[in-house]
């Protein structure tokens, strides 16, 4: 089958990392990743554009595009040498219709994951997380990957707009179904005026860990991390980490369909999908919600470029720990040893 690339506009891969075909498993049997775009916005219930973002994500860089880059604190190169991945191109969408649209990422996500390989899904709105976990769910069994969710909004909606399916859905979906528990749902950074109080009470009765910006703020976002690792470990074989980038201020994201003033810095949330990739067996991830009509001087795109990088090299990192049977510390200094290929810690 031909592999059928980006559909808005030329095809060019992530930092130009080599390419594959999804349907064709022979094209990644050698790779760790396989990016896969989802130009979907559907499901968007304010401002479109977000069917641009994985083209943004994937071109937003000044550095060349060679496919190497190589990760200044944690000494890896996360997307050739200590981590092979590999970009599909686009999933084939169709925005006037949800479900023939989150059916086939679905099957895509399953058809990656059941070959071996972590699925990477660049948005597109948040509506593909749905589809995008359920498809690795497929693989690892329902209710065996938890989902660590930043997002400034719950997305644990019923009915919008007089539809069941949409960006403000997908949480709610996932959890009825069954794909995922949702005592084993974690969602941080969430603020603002929605939901109300009837869709925090079904979360409640689903005993969801929710983490608002304001006990972030209170208690420190990395004690936050650890009690979340905790409980996405317990009774699970692995993690989905689902990064919509209204999770950080306008400020650090203003290219973002729904803003929430308030939120994370993007270094934060970077040192956070940093930690979660190094620290846990990430399944499959998805960054959503980037919609570059909205962004200015490509701020939004270039935090989505880099909250990949940062996901990968954690991948890498750990891999890299494992083989060696070494433990990368995030807080040795980068120049204490001027010499040293990476600085490990061997206890």
């Amino acid at each position: 089958m031909t592999r059928y690339g980006q559909m808005y506009g030329p095809d060019f891969t992530f930092n130009g990392v080599a390419t594959c075909n999804w349907q064709e498993p022979d094209t990644y049997a050698d790779a760790d990743v396989v990016i896969l775009g989802a130009p979907f916005d559907g499901g968007t219930s304010h401002r479109p554009g977000t069917r641009f973002g994985p083209a943004a994500i994937r071109g937003c860089d000044y550095l060349p595009y060679d496919g190497i880059r190589p990760h200044m604190a944690m000494r890896v190169e996360p997307l050739v040498t200590d981590l092979i991945v590999k970009d599909a191109g686009d999933v084939e969408v169709y925005s006037g219709e949800v479900r023939r649209s989150c059916q086939t990422i679905e099957d895509a996500v399953a058809y990656v994951t059941k070959h071996g390989a972590i699925p990477l899904i660049l948005g597109g709105d948040h509506t593909i997380t749905w589809p995008d976990v359920t498809g690795v769910s497929r693989h690892h069994g329902a209710g065996r990957v938890s989902v660590i969710h930043f997002d400034a909004h719950a997305d644990t909606g019923d009915i919008t707009f007089g539809s069941l399916y949409g960006h403000g859905q997908p949480m709610r979906l996932l959890i009825e179904s069954g794909a995922v528990r949702g005592d084993r749902f974690l969602q941080l950074g969430l603020r603002g005026y929605w939901p109300g109080p009837d869709i925090l009470d079904w979360m409640a009765e689903r005993h969801m860990h929710s983490f608002h910006m304001s006990e972030i703020v209170e208690r420190g976002l990395d004690t936050v991390l650890d009690e979340a690792f905790a409980i996405a470990l317990d009774d699970c074989d692995a993690v989905f980490l689902s990064v919509d980038v209204d999770v950080c201020d306008p400020g650090h994201a203003p290219g973002t369909g729904t803003p929430e003033p308030g939120g994370m810095s993007a270094r934060q949330l970077l040192d956070a999908v940093s930690r979660i990739c190094h620290e846990l067996p990430v399944a499959g991830m998805d960054i959503v919600e980037v919609s570059p009509p909205y962004d200015h001087a490509e701020i939004t795109a270039l935090l989505g470029n880099r909250i990949a990088l940062e996901a990968l090299s954690g991948i890498a990192r750990r891999r890299k720990d494992e083989r060696e049977g070494a433990r990368w510390s995030r807080t040795t200094p980068l120049l204490k040893d001027r010499g040293a290929v990476g600085h490990t810690d061997p206890s």
